[in-house]
C-alpha cells in the first residue's frame, strides 16, 4: 500500500479565544489581557468533585514521598493538599449559602403570594 508515503502538513484552524497580535506583533490597548484572568479556563477548580479528587491525589503523593524517605517532597505535597482543602471548604460554604438563600427567597415569595391572595 501507500504506508511509506509522507503525509502533507495540514495547519489547524485557529481557535476563536486565541489572543491574536495586531499592528505588527504588538498588542493594542483594547486587546491587552492579564495572564492571570484566564489562568484556569475550564473552571475545574470550581467543581467540588475535581477539587476533592485533586486534594486526595496530593495526599497520596505525600504518603508515597514519605514512605520513600523524602520528607521535603512530602511536606510540599501536604501544602498543596492543604491548599485544595481550603478551596474545597470554600466551595462547600458557597454551596450551603446558595441553598440557604434560595430557601429564604422561596419562603418570602410564597408568603408574598399568600398575602396577595388574602388581600384579593
Amino acid at each position: 500500500m501507500n504506508n511509506n508515503r509522507r503525509r502533507n502538513f495540514r495547519s489547524r484552524q485557529q481557535k476563536s479565544n486565541f489572543l491574536r497580535r495586531r499592528n505588527g506583533g504588538s498588542t493594542s490597548s483594547s486587546s491587552f489581557n492579564n495572564g492571570n484572568i484566564n489562568f484556569n479556563r475550564n473552571g475545574s477548580m470550581n467543581n467540588l468533585h475535581n477539587v476533592e479528587k485533586t486534594m486526595q491525589k496530593f495526599q497520596q503523593l505525600a504518603k508515597d514521598a514519605q514512605s520513600n524517605g523524602d520528607p521535603v517532597l512530602a511536606q510540599n505535597y501536604l501544602q498543596h493538599a492543604d491548599h485544595y482543602l481550603r478551596r474545597y471548604n470554600e466551595l462547600i460554604d458557597k454551596k450551603e449559602n446558595y441553598v440557604e438563600n434560595n430557601k429564604i427567597s422561596e419562603k418570602s415569595t410564597s408568603e408574598e403570594n399568600l398575602l396577595e391572595k388574602n388581600l384579593s
